[in-house]
């Protein structure tokens, strides 16, 4: 089913933070590059007007955008503002009034998933949720295998699977968008992207900053909720899927769904997860919370390509660095050099702070032909300001109608399956000193053939 083009945007919560941060300096930007000129309605209950929603706009881009005068003035243009009350049906009406001819307007839910069902309810009974309208939904998506299957329930009750785009941002950066394009139009990693050659694959994401004033969403998230099971499994989706036979979304992702297919669910063996020391003491934090801020996941892969090649999935926080990184290491090849402390060959694939691709291979040292030693190809790309943000990427492709980036039903509840059995076992919470690569215990319970690979930032 073709979906067209959205001829409004609607965001709900348009006064809070996501929107000051991210959703005014994206809408700047699409101005900017011709990709949106059609009215956008903000949708919240703070006692606000137009007039106040702009200034609101006006000060989110000079932070954190960059301000245009010019895209701004023509961005003010498009800008309405519906105040009032989600359980409030006169709140939709006055919607519905705004949207004028709209037919097929994008509802994106930039709001708490509780207030979801309400939302939609309200649009379907105001008639703003007609068979062009569409509806952009923010993670988390659920808690849980129940909580998602719930909300896909709730989503699905008015609108059909294709007009549903369930957001998850990190598909909308560059380098991971760039991923499957690095596999798949370029013959040379073929030919080793197997078990045959592959000895291991490593996914981590540092940030060496801790839970910085959200402390009472973190302890009701962790980190396996929060970015693991969604942004790091895509990763990982977009490094062992098959080639797609077409390019289309619907294609595209009934591979990542194969992928997840192929995983069992985790046991309490596949998992260390730890807490750095003082996030007790953060406002919002319980006091005997078992939370984690940092986990580690093996997983394995059923498939004919990768059965026998561990996952190594690492994330947390105030660990040494902010990187996203992946290492796929190779199995060592036959070789004469006995005498030579070979290394393992590597592909180490940088998403950020910039993208950077790497093969480690064995050289002679340059001082002493009797030794050798790893050294790193590298070709890096530090981002700029011209490039599209994640933000602008998926709003711009969800009033497209191109789902390609977004998570399907069945892939979301694929990926609960693979960690729901985890989270329910209340698994060993280690404790680890901020500034280390977390705690001692994943060293020894955990770690991959030759070691974890710690990224290091210039």
């Amino acid at each position: 089913m073709s979906v067209p083009h959205s001829d409004a945007l609607v965001f709900f919560g348009a006064t809070g933070d996501l929107a000051y941060k991210k959703i005014f300096p994206s809408l700047q930007a699409m101005l900017k590059r011709g990709h949106l000129k059609v009215p956008v309605i903000g949708v919240a209950k703070a006692g606000w007007n137009l007039d106040q929603l702009k200034a609101r706009a006006k000060d989110s881009l000079e932070k954190h955008g960059g301000l245009d005068p010019v895209a701004f003035e023509q961005l003010s243009k498009l800008l309405r503002y519906v105040d009032g009350d989600y359980a409030d049906a006169a709140t939709f009406q006055q919607l519905k009034q705004q949207l004028g001819d709209a037919q097929s307007p994008a509802h994106y839910m930039a709001i708490p998933p509780l207030l979801f069902g309400q939302v939609v309810e309200q649009l379907a009974k105001a008639g703003c949720a007609g068979p062009g309208a569409r509806i952009i939904v923010e993670k988390p998506f659920g808690t849980d295998m129940e909580s998602a299957r719930n909300l896909n329930r709730i989503l699905l009750n008015t609108f059909d699977e294709a007009r549903i785009f369930r957001i998850d941002h990190y598909l909308g950066k560059r380098p991971v968008h760039n991923l499957q394009f690095f596999r798949f139009a370029n013959s040379f990693p073929e030919s080793y992207w197997n078990r045959d050659h592959i000895e291991s694959v490593q996914i981590t994401m540092a940030e060496d900053f801790g839970v910085q004033g959200r402390g009472k969403f973190y302890d009701q998230t962790g980190t396996i909720r929060d970015v693991m099971q969604n942004h790091l499994f895509q990763l990982m989706a977009n490094i062992a899927m098959e080639p797609p036979p077409r390019l289309d979304s619907e294609t595209v992702r009934d591979e990542k769904v194969k992928v997840l297919k192929a995983i069992p669910p985790l046991t309490v063996r596949d998992v260390v997860r730890g807490q750095f020391q003082g996030y007790l003491d953060e406002p919002g934090v319980a006091p005997d919370s078992t939370v984690e801020t940092f986990a580690a996941l093996k997983l394995e892969l059923d498939s004919w390509r990768w059965k026998g090649v561990p996952f190594y999935i690492r994330a947390g926080k105030c660990l040494p660095v902010t990187c996203t990184e992946v290492l796929i290491r190779m199995r060592p090849p036959p070789t004469m050099y006995e005498d030579f402390q070979l290394e393992p060959n590597y592909l180490r694939l940088r998403i950020s702070p910039e993208a950077t691709i790497a093969i480690g291979i064995n050289v002679v040292a340059p001082a002493d032909d009797t030794t050798g030693g790893i050294n790193e190809m590298i070709a890096a790309h530090h981002p700029t300001k011209e490039e599209m943000d994640a933000y602008e990427r998926v709003l711009g492709d969800a009033m497209s109608g191109d789902a390609t980036l977004f998570s399907r039903e069945d892939y979301v509840e694929e990926a609960w399956r693979i960690v729901d059995p985890m989270l329910k076992a209340k698994t060993p919470v280690y404790p680890y000193q901020p500034g280390t690569w977390g705690p001692p215990e994943v060293d020894r319970l955990l770690a991959p053939p030759g070691g974890w690979w710690n990224p290091t930032v210039a």
